[in-house]
């Protein structure tokens, strides 16, 4: 495992945050445990709530117990509910301060490193939740806060200043808006962790392969002639995710994640340890030559079609 500097804060956390959420206990509190144990063992010391879920703080609490507190960096997910049947989104000051004290006393913490908002919109914050979130800081019950999302809106919330960590999704055909937004947060002196690594558009082959692929217009007409085999086949779309010797897919996106060094940590998630061994041998892993050159073609490829 590699570790990256956590924004100005002087802490070191590894580049991969394991994402914990209802899946993740689906077996048992002792499946949860055992999968934790597997990423300290791995070298993994960040962790994600992905709700407020009492339960699954505890979990995390009682697998991180005989661990320095110091050496663990803990963020607890606000505003998407506490995981149950029923619970909604809660951005208000009484929802945020009760899920958080719920969560540290299920857990025994002690206090959250990251407490990150939950994709608000742009009338889901009031003055009363940020003068909240201001206290839960001067107690230490949370040391930093971050925002989580990938909607216009979240280029706001970054030039508010506000916060201190910027959570959202990055991935090899990541828009330019998304790669400006990273931009924008680094000057801002923002810790930058990114999830959605490997989206849908891209997890099988077929996909990957129709990605900036220009479809036929009316009657058929329209986009070129497609050569039907050789070695311009998809030429321009993703489909060399789905080729490369040694490499799966996933771990390609993943290693081109990390190859941004902005980026302090990526989130993951894994609901069994053969899946989290995997992808935690990545971060040791240099990109195959030319792989790098490969993407930013078909990034290319991309902004043209767009």
């Amino acid at each position: 495992m590699r570790y990256r500097p956590f924004g100005l804060t002087g802490q070191a956390v590894s580049c991969l945050t394991l994402s914990l959420g209802a899946r993740d206990i689906g077996g048992g509190p002792e499946a949860g445990r055992e999968l934790i144990y597997s990423a300290l063992e791995a070298g993994i010391n960040s962790y994600r709530l992905e709700t407020a879920d009492p339960v699954l703080a505890e979990v995390l609490g009682q697998a991180l117990k005989h661990v320095d507190r110091k050496l663990v960096q803990v963020s607890l997910t606000l505003g998407a509910g506490d995981g149950r049947r029923g619970s909604d989104r809660d951005f208000s000051a009484q929802g945020i301060t009760s899920a958080i004290d719920k969560a540290l006393h299920a857990s025994g913490l002690g206090y959250f490193d990251l407490a990150i908002l939950d994709e608000p919109g742009d009338h889901e914050l009031p003055q009363s939740t940020l003068n909240a979130l201001k206290a839960l800081r001067a107690t230490e019950r949370v040391r930093l806060l971050g925002i989580s999302g990938d909607g216009d809106v979240m280029d706001t919330y970054v030039s508010t200043g506000a916060f201190d960590v910027l959570a959202t999704p990055f991935h090899v055909n990541a828009s330019w808006q998304v790669r400006s937004r990273l931009r924008a947060a680094r000057d801002g002196d923002m810790a930058i962790f990114v999830y959605g690594y490997f989206p849908d558009s891209l997890n099988t082959a077929k996909k990957a392969a129709t990605v900036h692929v220009q479809k036929k217009g009316l009657f058929g007409f329209g986009g070129g002639p497609k050569p039907k085999d050789g070695p311009l086949v998809h030429a321009g779309t993703f489909a060399f995710l789905h080729r490369t010797n040694n490499w799966t897919a996933e771990a390609i996106c993943l290693a081109y994640a990390l190859t941004d060094p902005s980026v302090s940590s990526v989130m993951i998630e894994a609901s069994d340890i053969e899946r989290l061994n995997a992808l935690s041998q990545v971060p040791d892993r240099d990109m195959p030559p030319g792989l790098a050159a490969q993407i930013e073609m078909a990034r290319v490829a991309g902004a043209k079609a767009a």
